[in-house]
């Protein structure tokens, strides 16, 4: 414990992070030193329905709160007053936003942990009374999140993600994969920002690759958003490839990325599934910042796009995305060899049925 930090023994902990999959995929680990380090407290996560799937089945979650942002306005106070009733002592608001503040302060607990003022956002270091050290962007977000552990106390080793799919799941991973060959490789397609996205021919020409020289089977997988996109793929591509985007669950995608040999695509929360799985991802980038937001494990296979503006950290690119439009096949291609050749990450997650 840092010196000069109280000491916690906290009955009941509420996590308070609503953000995007890559997010909540990246907090997983400090879920896990928490049920490590607080064996016997109540440990509750709240959470939006877009990220709910990755915490169903954890061993490390006893509850799960949900806010439905459908319906922000019908459904926040009663959201409120449902942490209020929960009498939690320590939560940490891994958010750092004005809402997660809000919900943070709402739940009266005595111990109230967050980010330092400089790293925080929306005067949200104002609704807690506990705050990490100033790191910036200095740090990944991954370890940026294991900093509250060490706030804590909490040995942040060995870093787990653990994540169980039911048999049925299984069963359906399964099913999506009747139709290709044991040894194959998923391609993401689409991403939250315009920004990120990669082209269709990319794609097109990403699959020929892992099916001429490395003899893969490719699997396309996103959201039913991506569609379109997906479709655009698919068409330009020379040889066959399997469309799942959109016919998955996220858990099943989950299992499907699990025993692919590589992956390849942008940044985007499927991206950091992969990593959490120990799968080699092949990550492009051009928008975003891939020492903040890269996917652990793997910066050996991160691929950078050129412009001037990199990395703007805008939703929209009003110069054509020219970042990405450099990334060339060439370079995809001696990233796959090196992620095949080095296999999968020692320090990952295993699915189980459950």
């Amino acid at each position: 414990m840092a010196h000069g930090t109280p000491k916690f023994d906290p009955k009941k902990i509420l996590i308070v992070l609503h953000g995007s999959i890559g997010d909540v995929t990246r907090a997983l680990p400090l879920a896990n030193l928490l049920r490590r380090g607080f064996p016997k407290a109540h440990l509750a996560w709240s959470i939006e329905p877009v990220s709910l799937p990755l915490l169903q089945g954890s061993t490390a979650i006893d509850e799960i709160i949900v806010f439905d942002r459908r319906r922000p306005w019908r459904a926040f106070l009663p959201f409120l007053a449902r942490v209020r009733a929960g009498k939690f002592d320590l939560v940490l608001d891994l958010q750092r936003h004005l809402k997660s503040g809000v919900i943070s302060r709402c739940t009266g607990a005595p111990q109230r942990l967050g980010f330092h003022r400089s790293d925080s956002k929306e005067l949200n270091w104002l609704f807690n009374n506990l705050h990490i050290g100033p790191f910036g962007e200095s740090i990944s977000k991954l370890e940026h999140y294991l900093e509250f552990a060490d706030y804590l106390g909490i040995d942040r080793s060995p870093v787990e993600w653990r994540v169980s799919l039911t048999e049925d799941e299984t069963a359906a991973v399964t099913e999506h994969l009747s139709h290709v060959n044991a040894s194959f490789a998923v391609l993401f397609v689409g991403t939250r920002w315009e920004s990120k996205q990669w082209f269709p021919i990319q794609m097109a020409e990403c699959a020929e690759l892992l099916r001429s020289r490395y003899q893969l089977d490719v699997v396309l997988l996103g959201s039913k958003e991506d569609q379109e996109l997906a479709r655009q793929a698919s068409a330009q591509a020379d040889g066959r490839v399997v469309n799942l985007v959109g016919r998955t669950s996220l858990r099943e995608a989950v299992g499907i990325i699990e025993r692919a040999k590589v992956a390849v695509g942008p940044d985007t929360g499927l991206m950091h599934i992969a990593a959490a799985l120990g799968t080699p991802v092949v990550s492009l980038w051009g928008a975003t910042d891939p020492g903040r937001t890269g996917p652990h494990g793997f910066s050996h296979l991160v691929i950078q796009g050129q412009a001037s503006c990199v990395p703007c950290l805008r939703r929209h690119c009003p110069i054509g995305r020219i970042c990405m439009q450099s990334i060339s096949k060439d370079q995809i291609g001696a990233k796959i060899d090196l992620a095949l050749s080095r296999g999968r990450a020692d320090e990952a997650c295993h699915v189980e049925a459950v």
